[in-house]
């Protein structure tokens, strides 16, 4: 990597590793600067939603429309954040929370992905921001067996819309793949942590690191 970018995202659904691969990289790049969810930098209308019925407010009252921009303003001020001259670390980029909004509408609109995608992509307009290298983590390249492998590893029964929504979600995600939506992508499956951590960090550059700095 000559010119360490903007930000990096590590996307990927429930359970695939995100967190822990973000920490390793903040660990070993002192030219990074972690700035989580989109959540923690726009808290007042998360905390206010959450403050009800919070999974009825998303799959059932929100509109596409709400859900969406909400996501986005979070987004626009976690972007905000970055220090000049540091890279972002960022849990779910821009491809990933588009993704979450378009699962979401298909299981609460009852449109098909392609549809759902559509009208996601328009209401986002052209609010890409500043460049960013995506990097999605998979569970696995079969978006059935995807969930399988995510839904085992929760330790406990998904419930009411959320096994549907989570089953979308990881076809949204492959769907996405497909029309290259991301930089690069990892399939995870039956590999080790240390093994995936060291195909992102390849995909990313950063394979060497010397002085905190990528080479």
């Amino acid at each position: 990597m000559t010119r360490a970018p903007d930000f990096i995202s590590l996307n990927g659904p429930d359970n695939v590793g995100k967190t822990t691969h973000l920490v390793r990289l903040a660990e070993r790049w002192d030219g990074c600067q972690p700035l989580g969810a989109v959540h923690e930098h726009d808290p007042e209308p998360w905390a206010r939603v959450a403050g009800g019925d919070y999974a009825r407010w998303w799959f059932e009252t929100s509109t596409t429309v709400e859900l969406t921009e909400m996501l986005l303003a979070g987004h626009a001020k976690r972007a905000a954040a970055r220090q000049a001259g540091r890279t972002g670390l960022l849990d779910r980029g821009l491809p990933m929370l588009l993704a979450v909004s378009t699962a979401t509408c298909v299981v609460k609109d009852g449109l098909t992905v392609s549809e759902a995608l559509k009208t996601v992509t328009s209401i986002a307009g052209s609010r890409a921001g500043a460049s960013e290298i995506s990097i999605l983590l998979v569970p696995s390249l079969d978006a059935e067996r995807s969930y399988a492998i995510a839904s085992a590893r929760e330790g406990r029964p998904w419930t009411g819309i959320y096994p549907e929504y989570q089953r979308t979600l990881h076809a949204v995600l492959l769907h996405q793949v497909g029309h290259g939506a991301y930089t690069d992508v990892v399939d995870c499956e039956g590999r080790s942590l240390d093994d995936v951590h060291h195909d992102v960090r390849d995909h990313l550059g950063l394979t060497r690191i010397t002085d905190g700095s990528p080479r």
